[in-house]
């Protein structure tokens, strides 16, 4: 089927034959700006010249920069334009010649410009608080509606009164917050063309800086190599950069300062005076700079700069020392001489001493001068950060003054000293009269002189009676003379002490006493105290007498006996008279006393050492010591521990820590016991750590350790049983095997010999039981005492000292020890079994 362009141009070629056609294909275009086209002149009939017109109606010359012309044959020419702007639109013309026929035709070219983001930059910052005017430049034809999205919504501008969308397309956000940051969506639309398009615009808000500074001030302290810290710290988007500054100059890290890595710490090495001042700190991003004032105070600890010696002569008018000192804050100063600090002011009732101060300079005046001025004075510069020390002399030079002991008291043959202290400035030759005569002289042996710096010593080993009594010192110097008597007296013994008290005891008793009147000018160096039954002869001993001796205790007497008491003193001359004899009477045999205790931690904080001193025995000999003890919190006392009567203290091991703990001894003779000493003490904090967290993937824990301790403990107590039931035939497999079993241990001997005891046979014989204790058990007779009435625990013995024993038990006890003490128990079982007992 012919299409109808077909016909309609066969039409015309039938009715116009001779006539020349021209058609331009496509009849009409739309150009977007940038896009390329071309346009086909078709020419009907014999055409010499196909040409083209601009719509400037200039003729379009092959070959041009954007609008090309083509002929291809005889009957087609090609209007091509290439890269179109606004320029190119308008209405080409096509024109055909042969000789002086003609033909045209026009095609109307429309240029657009399709949606085009002209300037729509990403991302786009600003800064918080700003009105921001986020750019979105769009260029089409003809110009596009903008709608802009944010967080995928549409953005309702008459919603939020902050959002604006102004007549460029910009959007408008009125105080810009952190808030806002993010995508936003620039859409342009064409509704004449159905065309859309958009562009995603990144907006950043960049927040200010804001700065703090740690302390406002800081405290250092100059010249001790130390350092000071100033610290900032700064918020802000993007991350502010942060650097310090002092006196307009920007400050880096070197020698004299350091810097971490933010910046954020500023380190001050070295601290020094001239640091001190106001240091900035200066936070800086996009969206600006914040500062912070820190402030340095540096202080000075005192030195004293000026402190020099002094010279004066006694009974001068006044000497002033001056002391001066720097430092910041301004240091007080303070005098001090031996023990007594001067400060401000007057410093003595009859105002000889004064002190003055002004600024950082303290001087202190002495008027009056005396010698005893003289010496070490302190001067002390004090602030809030520290002190200052220094010492300076002050001479006082003053004539001799001598001092001593005036009476010196020995015997003929005793050698004596007599001292003669000389204090003087500068220092003082010494010389010894006696009698107007310099001493020694020629016909003095028994005399010899022995010079210090500051005390001459005359020696007198006395011969006779002339050689005691006065004799001269004299001491001189540059200031001046001084002399002084000194007397040798003969000693004498000392007279007798006064018995005031006698407080008897069974077996002691305490003398108490005054010393005597007259020492007879020598020390008393013992006293002797001696008693005596009542026309006996005396005993005694010497007790080394002491300041705070008042009681001597006598020992080894028998109970219930009269006894007389004297006593006497003796110092280097010899013994003194006796006093007059007192008269005591001991007490029975009684229980003995308590005796005296004392705790002593040992080096392992839950071990402690109980020592104990023993009174008086009560007439009878203590037999042993009985020790107890218990927490104070619980009830139940430990084992009691028995102790030989010799011992003087216990061990107490493996005492809970950090525990108060009570312990009673007493002392038991034959007649009872004491009453208990009674001491407490608390252990010591256990000292091990525990950590707080156990690491459970690896290591043994607490209970784990403590488990095999126990296990370890048991079979050690297994080895042991097993290795008693074989050797010694006791322990617990010993117990069981004749309790349960009926059975001997292997090799076991009869068990009447083994247990050391006397088996009676079963004939209802009313004998006693006979049974033996070691030597160990054994008491003797501490001597004191005599001979003792027998009860239940005496031996039975004949004169001889041979143990008693009945006929019908003769050969049937087997004694291991001369020694051991024999027990009477009644006999009321008819056989005893050897578990029972055991020596």
């Amino acid at each position: 089927m012919l299409q109808t362009r077909d016909l309609i141009w066969g039409l015309l070629f039938i009715g116009c034959a001779a006539a020349i056609q021209v058609q331009i294909t496509p009849t009409q275009g739309e150009i977007s700006v940038g896009e390329s086209k071309f346009f086909l002149c078709e020419v009907v009939g014999d055409a010499k010249d196909i040409d083209w017109y601009a719509p400037s109606g200039e003729k379009i010359l092959p070959n041009m920069p954007d609008i090309f012309v083509n002929r291809a044959d005889e009957t087609t020419s090609t209007l091509t334009i290439y890269h179109a702007n606004v320029d190119s639109a308008g209405i080409y013309k096509c024109v055909a010649k042969n000789g002086d026929k003609e033909a045209q035709a026009t095609v109307q070219v429309k240029i657009f410009q399709k949606i085009t983001f002209a300037s729509a930059p990403s991302p786009q910052e600003f800064n918080e608080g700003d009105d921001a005017d986020i750019v979105c430049n769009v260029v089409s034809s003809p110009p596009p509606t903008i709608i802009w999205k944010h967080k995928g919504s549409k953005i309702q501008v008459a919603k939020d009164v902050r959002y604006k969308i102004m007549d460029n397309g910009h959007l408008q956000i009125r105080g810009i917050k952190k808030i806002d940051e993010g995508m936003y969506n620039c859409e342009a639309r064409v509704m004449a063309r159905g065309e859309i398009d958009f562009k995603m615009i990144k907006v950043v808000v960049n927040v200010l800086p804001t700065i703090r500074a740690r302390l406002s001030e800081v405290n250092a302290t100059a010249d001790i190599g130390s350092s000071a810290l100033l610290a900032c710290d700064a918020d802000g988007f993007p991350e502010p950069t942060v650097t310090w500054a002092h006196n307009n100059i920007v400050l880096e890290t070197g020698d004299k300062y350091s810097l971490n890595e933010d910046g954020s710490e500023l380190v001050i090495k070295d601290v020094k005076k001239v640091d001190e001042g106001d240091y900035t700190c200066i936070a800086k991003n996009k969206a600006g700079e914040k500062a912070e004032e820190v402030s340095l105070n540096v202080f000075v600890q005192p030195k004293i700069t000026y402190l020099n010696n002094q010279t004066a002569s006694e009974f001068d008018n006044q000497v002033t020392l001056t002391c001066e000192a720097l430092g910041d804050p301004t240091p007080t100063i303070s005098w001090s001489f031996e023990n007594r600090v001067f400060t401000e002011g007057e410093q003595s009732l009859d105002r000889n001493i004064v002190v003055r101060s002004h600024a950082r300079v303290s001087s202190l005046t002495l008027k009056n001068i005396v010698f005893t001025y003289a010496g070490q004075y302190l001067c002390t510069a004090s602030n809030s950060i520290g002190q200052d020390n220094q010492h300076m002399y002050l001479e006082v030079r003053y004539a001799p003054k001598i001092q001593g002991r005036v009476t010196v008291y020995t015997w003929e043959g005793n050698a004596a000293n007599i001292s003669c202290e000389v204090e003087a400035h500068p220092g003082a030759s010494v010389v010894w009269f006696r009698d107007g005569l310099q001493l020694p002289s020629a016909n003095t042996t028994n005399m010899k002189i022995y010079n210090t710096q500051s005390v001459s010593y005359l020696e007198i080993t006395p011969d006779s009676q002339s050689d005691f009594g006065s004799y001269n010192c004299t001491a001189t110097n540059a200031m001046g003379t001084d002399s002084k008597e000194f007397l040798l007296i003969q000693a004498e013994v000392p007279s007798s002490p006064e018995i005031q008290q006698v407080e008897p005891f069974s077996s002691t008793a305490v003398v108490a006493f005054e010393e005597p009147d007259s020492m007879g000018g020598v020390p008393i160096i013992k006293y002797k105290v001696e008693w005596r039954l009542p026309g006996q002869d005396w005993t005694g001993s010497e007790h080394d007498a002491n300041d705070e001796m008042t009681t001597i205790t006598i020992v080894g007497l028998k109970p219930e006996t009269t006894y007389e008491v004297k006593m006497s003193a003796i110092n280097g001359k010899g013994e003194g008279e006796s006093s007059l004899a007192s008269t005591f009477k001991t007490e029975p045999v009684r229980e003995p006393s308590a005796p005296i205790l004392e705790v002593k931690v040992q080096d392992k904080g839950n071990t402690l050492k109980v020592n104990w001193i023993k009174q008086d025995d009560g007439g009878s000999p203590i037999k042993h010591y009985l020790v107890r003890y218990k927490a104070k919190h619980v009830s139940d006392w430990k084992p009691e521990i028995r102790l030989p009567y010799n011992s003087e203290y216990v061990m107490l091991n493996g005492l809970d820590w950090n525990t108060e703990y009570e312990v009673h001894v007493v002392a038991e003779n034959q007649q009872g016991k004491s009453e208990p000493a009674v001491i407490s003490f608390r252990t010591a904090t256990d000292p091990t750590t525990i950590p707080d967290a156990v690491d459970s993937s690896s290591g043994l824990g607490t209970g784990a350790i403590v488990g095999i301790l126990i296990v370890v403990f048991f079979l050690l107590l297994l080895g042991v049983d097993v290795t008693c039931y074989f050797l010694n035939k006791c322990g617990l497999l010993m117990c069981i095997a004749v309790n349960f079993c009926g059975k001997a241990g292997p090799g076991a001997k009869s068990k009447d010999i083994e247990e050391g005891k006397a088996a009676f046979t079963k004939d209802e014989s009313k004998e006693p039981i006979v049974e033996v204790r070691t030597e160990e058990e054994h008491i003797p007779n501490q001597g004191g005492g005599g001979p003792t009435e027998p009860n239940e625990t005496t031996p039975l013995t004949e004169p001889d000292g041979k143990t008693v024993k009945d006929d019908k038990t003769k050969g049937q006890t087997e004694l291991k020890n001369a020694t051991d003490e024999v027990k009477t128990v009644p006999n009321e079982a008819p056989q005893t079994n050897g578990n029972e007992s055991k020596a």
